[in-house]
């Protein structure tokens, strides 16, 4: 009975315990605060207590037990008897007067035993204290100062910090024991200033943190009252960055930075600057919720210099240490903006203030010139206030480079001088034509764009920004204001690619090139692309050529491609196949059709054939030509006509029998079509009758002629037939003896020709044609031939003629009934030579005499202006006297 309520009354006791230890934990506050340790019975104001504090330590002496007794040495001389003293420490803010907390149980004891404890009980011990967590929610730290540095700087001195992180204080209000405190030990720096870092989980940050500090200085150990806070109520930023200013377009200056980062939470700055110049003198603290703040009234020639810091906007936090100190001057003449980058066809404008001897000019009173060559015109200036004119650009042109200047100057000037400072105006062409194509496999869409057409601005950078709709494109495409980049790559011939890969076939991309400087962005006009509008058909494939037999046309047929699946419309080129093909194009826009036959003038030739293809209702490109197809030449008709022949015939008159060599020339391949594979020689008698005979690929052949009349014909034959038309020869005894020629006469012209004419005789015998023969007699050559027609009384043979050497000419009349008598020269016609010498010396004389004619006639022209210049050089002009008005030169006035 005795033992439980032994252990009732304990328990209570430790509740008691608990419940004044938890209470008597010191809340952290988002400011400084100070740690201050006195001696018992002390009421110095030194220490300056908070109000409600008693000054007198022995009231919070109540039931404080003695310390525990240490012996030291120093210097060598030990000191022994030494009293025990307990020091009671206490938290207090000048911020918050009304909080403090004083050690009220064993815990909040200090021990000392030291050289010159003698100070420590008369001055006590202070520390100020501040906590927080670093912006980017890891790190917990603690910086403790000591306020007492000369007197202790040779002794050692060192901080630790103890803490814990309960799961959750609420429900178990008992202060956690000591032992599951964890202890970090403080970096200390020379001057006793000491940082104490603990790491937070990103869970715990909610979590209510408890710790106090173990303080040794000068041999005394000091312990502070409990702490406890939340981490995230003294989060403490890092300092803004990117300090920067300028001027707006209305005269105010402009403060902007950014936010530190790795911030998870908004923030509120303060933002503190002063402004110093020869009639200014001001500072400024003011509060910002946005990351610039506006100054009004900028002057010219003022500095300006400006700090940021930042602090939690929603909820209790910590100032950040302040930015760097950023001193911006203005100058005498303020220009703002003093650059700007647009595109052609806009409207800009400038300000100014313009400052003379520390005297600010009126507005009224500046002019606005370009160039310092051209004065801008007084209707583009706007009077903004007292000091700022303003002027404006209406319909901008392109900049035209100027040497290493690729701006236009713009001056400020008041009536008499303008100030070396001046504005810089970039007006750049954007009109950047954006093309794209889709593949023949609908697969991918490549954009393509230069930028040769546009002036180039150092520092620059050009960028493919685009945004997809839904379905199709919009009537008027516009810059979206959600885009996104597209990578694109320089190709070797100066233009960028860009592939976009998925595409939506009908979806439309509505795109434009941005251009990205330090002075500010432009986009070119955009535009929409469908990728189904754009694409490139692959070429059609199985392309075949041929020349039809018996139709002889070139039949050209192919295979559609799979993509797209809409009607297509063909675009077909062919020429004779050659190192340069002279193309005919032929359009077929029937989507079913897949050959087409063409008519060409060369049955026989190879052609070369292509294919290729695009959409039939205009849209998309066409696609790149099919792989070439060959005709290859094989006959197709029967030839057009026998080879013209000619016969030599050798043998006695006397015996009625000779032999006959018939010669011919290879038939053309334009005759043949296409080819001979053999010569037949048709022979008719009125004894035999009709034979024939195959000679092969002979252009010779000989036969004994011995009756009356004997008609030959030669046939050629290629793999489809013999010749339609053909030539027939009838060698007849009674025609041989005709004779119709009256004359033959042979003139050279020259060593290449030959002019040969004849006279005929009246006959009852019309001649078909004529054959001249001709060979030189002093060579075994063989002999020469040509035919010609019944109409023809002069010929131009065209040979290699040797004037020294003799030639023989024969003209045979050939008749439907025979070979008629020919009319035989062996030399030329001497009177003829000399004639047609003397015709060719003509031709030669009168050009040069027309030409002589010409120049004298100008050069007589040219001679009398020139004397008439002369001569009347002097000569007034009467109309133009003033003693000649109103007299008529034309009218005879007879003298007196």
């Amino acid at each position: 009975m005795i033992c439980q309520k032994f252990c009732v009354v304990l328990l209570h006791w430790e509740f008691i315990y608990v419940i004044t230890a938890s209470n008597l934990s010191y809340p952290i506050t988002p400011w400084r605060f100070k740690l201050s340790c006195m001696p018992p019975n002390t009421t110095y104001d030194y220490f300056r207590l908070p109000a409600g504090l008693s000054k007198n330590t022995s009231d919070l002496n109540g039931h404080y037990e003695t310390a525990v007794e240490v012996k030291f040495n120093s210097s060598g001389t030990h000191f022994s008897n030494l009293s025990k003293t307990t020091f009671h420490c206490c938290f207090w803010s000048e911020q918050d007067k009304n909080s403090s907390l004083c050690a009220d149980n064993i815990e909040g004891k200090t021990f000392f035993s030291t050289v010159n404890s003698l100070v420590f009980q008369q001055i006590g011990a202070n520390w100020n204290i501040q906590c927080w967590l670093k912006g980017d929610l890891k790190l917990f730290i603690c910086n403790v100062e000591s306020l007492f540095k000369n007197q202790f700087k040779n002794y050692n001195h060192e901080v630790h910090l103890l803490y814990v992180l309960p799961e959750v204080l609420e429900d178990s209000p008992l202060v956690p024991q000591k032992v599951s405190f964890q202890i970090v030990q403080c970096n200390c720096s020379v001057h006793k200033c000491c940082e104490c870092l603990v790491s937070v989980p990103t869970a715990k940050l909610n979590d209510t943190l408890l710790m106090y500090l173990k303080i040794t200085s000068g041999g005394v150990i000091f312990q502070s009252p409990l702490m406890s806070v939340q981490p995230i109520n003294v989060v403490k930023p890092d300092p803004p960055l990117g300090l920067h200013m300028e001027i707006t377009d209305d005269g105010n200056l402009k403060i902007s930075w950014s936010s530190p980062p790795l911030v998870r939470f908004p923030l509120q700055y303060q933002v503190k600057y002063s402004e110093n110049s020869s009639t200014v003198i001001r500072e400024a603290d003011q509060i910002a919720s946005a990351t610039s703040l506006l100054v009004d009234s900028v002057h010219p020639g003022s500095s300006y210099e400006v700090q940021v810091r930042g602090k939690r906007l929603d909820g209790p936090g910590i100032w950040s240490d302040w930015s760097t100190p950023h001193v911006f001057t203005t100058q005498d003449v303020i220009y703002f903006p003093p650059k700007i980058l647009t595109s052609v066809e806009s409207n800009v404008s400038f300000h100014c203030i313009y400052k003379n001897e520390n005297k600010i000019v009126s507005s009224e009173k500046i002019v606005w010139w370009m160039n310092l060559a051209e004065k801008i015109p007084q209707s583009q200036y706007d009077v903004v206030s007292d000091h700022v004119s303003k002027v404006t650009f209406f319909n901008l042109n392109a900049t035209k480079p100027r040497g290493k200047f690729t701006y236009d100057a713009v001056y400020c000037c008041s009536e008499h001088e303008c100030h070396h400072r001046y504005a810089e105006l970039y007006v750049i062409d954007v009109n950047i034509n954006i093309s794209c194509e889709t593949d023949g496999n609908l697969t991918k869409m490549t954009c393509r764009w230069s930028t040769n057409t546009i002036q180039s601005l150092a520092g620059s950078t050009l960028q493919l920004r685009y945004y997809r709709s839904r379905l199709y494109c919009s009537d008027s495409p516009s810059i979206h204001p959600v885009s996104e980049p597209k990578d694109c790559h320089l190709q070797r011939d100066g233009f960028y690619e860009c592939i976009f890969q998925p595409i939506f076939l009908l979806s439309g991309y509505t795109m434009w090139i941005r251009i990205n400087h330090s002075l500010g962005s432009l986009d070119s006009p955009p535009t929409c692309v469908l990728p189904n509008s754009v694409v490139k058909p692959l070429p059609p494939s199985s392309v075949k050529a041929e020349i039809t037999v018996k139709t002889g046309l070139l039949k050209i047929s192919w295979e559609n491609p799979v993509f797209p699946e809409t009607n297509l419309q063909f675009q077909i080129r062919y020429g004779l196949s050659g190192k340069e093909v002279h193309w005919k194009i032929y359009e077929v826009y029937d989507a079913k059709s897949k050959s087409v036959s063409l008519p060409v003038p060369d049955l026989c030739a190879i052609y070369v054939v292509q294919v290729r293809c695009k959409r039939l209702d205009g849209l998309g490109y066409w696609s790149n030509w099919s792989s070439p197809a060959y005709t290859v030449v094989m006959d197709i008709k029967v030839p057009m006509r026998g080879p013209e022949f000619w016969r030599i015939a050798n043998g006695d008159t006397m015996k009625k029998e000779k032999n006959v060599t018939l010669l011919w020339k290879p038939l053309m391949k334009r005759d043949s079509l296409c080819s001979v594979q053999r010569y037949v020689i048709n022979h008719h008698t009125s004894l035999k009758g009709t034979w024939s005979e195959d000679v092969g690929n002979h252009t010779k052949y000989t036969f004994l002629w011995t009756e009356q009349e004997h008609t030959v014909t030669v046939l050629a034959i290629n793999s489809i037939g013999d010749s339609v038309a053909n030539f027939n020869l009838t060698f007849s005894w009674p025609m041989s003896k005709v004779n119709i020629v009256q004359s033959l006469s042979a003139y050279p012209l020259n060593s290449s020709c030959v002019i040969l004419s004849w006279m005929l005789s009246p006959s009852d015998y019309k001649p078909m044609y004529f054959i001249i023969e001709w060979k030189n007699l002093n060579e075994d050559d063989e002999i020469k031939w040509l035919r010609i027609s019944s109409s023809v009384k002069k010929c131009y043979i065209h040979d290699h003629f040797i004037p020294i050497e003799k030639y023989q000419f024969s003209l045979y009349p050939i008749f439907m009934e025979g070979v008629g008598k020919p009319k035989i020269i062996n030399s030329f016609t001497q009177d003829g030579i000399e004639k047609h010498q003397n015709d060719a010396s003509l031709y030669v004389i009168v050009p040069v005499i027309i030409s002589s004619f010409i120049l004298l006639l100008g050069t007589l022209f040219i001679s009398h202006q020139r004397m008439r210049k002369l001569i009347w050089e002097d000569v007034p002009n009467p109309k133009k006297c003033s003693w000649a008005q109103g007299l008529n030169f034309q009218k005879r006035t007879d003298i007196l």
